[in-house]
């Protein structure tokens, strides 16, 4: 079991200080290292006696020797989101020379914290990147439970939190994004199609729309928005429900193409022309999307940068904790969406295609 912190456990920087050098001195002086002058030496075995510091033995063991190994823990892989993000941790941690040990869960909630971080430590990974996206009270553990850990441990698709390191794409940027493109476009009443809310990704998308609506003077109502749950088949009826709800409505930002594929087809199906009736903006940007009819107008989010961040910033964290059992500093990380705007929302570029049909 991991051992928890003590609030008065004496650190390798208080010894430092008292010995007047440098923590990469004194971690010398413990990893035995002979490049220390004999004097600086005792004096500084004598400061560690006399505080009682007691060095963490898995800590020198990774100062020692390093396994050039990074765990990943990670769920939900037949989600695009989730498995593109995957496939950036491993493109990079190759590119890095980095190997992974990939911890796979059933689901996304899971209280078994604890077994799974020791399991990745008794391995000896120089660091983990906590893949799991945060949905309902899945990360609570974090500030309840959470023991100190030797390695660097990196957070990704979450809310920034207290003394954690986080990468994460800034889906409210997103939101704001899709809504604040359709009412340059002239759009007067624009729904909002969500995702699953119980996921952090999904409310902030909700949020980033509410507020622009807000700022243009536009009250978002609960009769201006629906729930799905990522999929295009879950989309059907919300979209179907929403368009007797707010029959005015005449732009839609659905929270992922996916859903915004089958936004087009119930509104060709029930005879609105996009844009012209009913613009529609999605987001992801799926390679697919460019291929949608009309080609979709999207929040482009590049999952590949955040798996590849995430290698990068544990590198980081590594090599700053070499030297220091103070380990790294906490960093947040936001990655900026931009919108990729294509037909289904353009009204110039709609009346472009107009004109060359006519």
């Amino acid at each position: 079991m991991l051992a928890k912190p003590h609030h008065k456990k004496v650190t390798i920087k208080q010894v430092a200080q008292a010995a007047g050098v440098s923590t990469q001195t004194v971690s010398r002086v413990l990893n035995e290292r002979p490049d220390v002058a004999p004097a600086t030496r005792q004096q500084i075995l004598d400061i560690i006696e006399r505080l009682d510091y007691q060095p963490s033995a898995l800590a020198r063991s990774l100062i020692r020797q390093r396994t050039h190994t990074l765990g990943v823990v990670i769920a939900g892989l037949r989600y695009i989101g989730p498995s593109r993000t995957l496939n950036g941790i491993t493109t990079q941690a190759e590119a890095m020379s980095y190997s992974l040990l990939l911890k796979k869960l059933p689901k996304f909630e899971t209280e078994e914290i604890e077994p799974i971080l020791n399991d990745l430590l008794a391995r000896q990974v120089d660091g983990i990147i906590w893949a799991v996206p945060e949905i309902g009270s899945n990360h609570d553990w974090l500030h309840q439970q959470l023991p100190r850990s030797p390695v660097p441990i990196i957070f990704l698709t979450t809310k920034p939190k207290t003394n954690r390191s986080t990468v994460s794409v800034d889906n409210y940027l997103g939101g704001r994004l899709a809504t604040e493109h359709l009412l340059k476009e002239g759009y007067q009443h624009i729904g909002h199609l969500a995702g699953p809310l119980t996921w952090w990704e999904a409310g902030q998308r909700q949020a980033g729309w509410r507020d622009a609506l807000a700022e243009a003077g536009k009250l978002a109502n609960n009769n201006q928005w629906a729930e799905g749950d990522w999929s295009s088949q879950s989309a059907v009826a919300p979209f179907k429900q929403l368009l007797k709800q707010y029959p005015q409505m005449d732009a839609v930002f659905a929270a992922n193409d996916q859903m915004a594929l089958s936004v087009l087809q119930v509104a060709h199906c029930c005879g609105l022309r996009v844009p012209q009736d009913l613009a529609v903006v999605g987001f992801d940007d799926l390679p697919e999307s460019a291929y949608f009819y009309p080609p979709l107008t999207s929040i482009q989010q590049n999952l590949q940068e955040l798996g590849s961040t995430a290698v990068q910033q544990i590198a980081r964290s590594i090599e700053a904790s070499r030297e220091s059992e103070d380990i790294y500093q906490p960093e947040t990380i936001w990655l900026k969406p931009q919108i990729i705007v294509r037909e289904s929302s353009s009204k110039i570029q709609s009346y472009k295609s107009s004109t060359k049909e006519t």
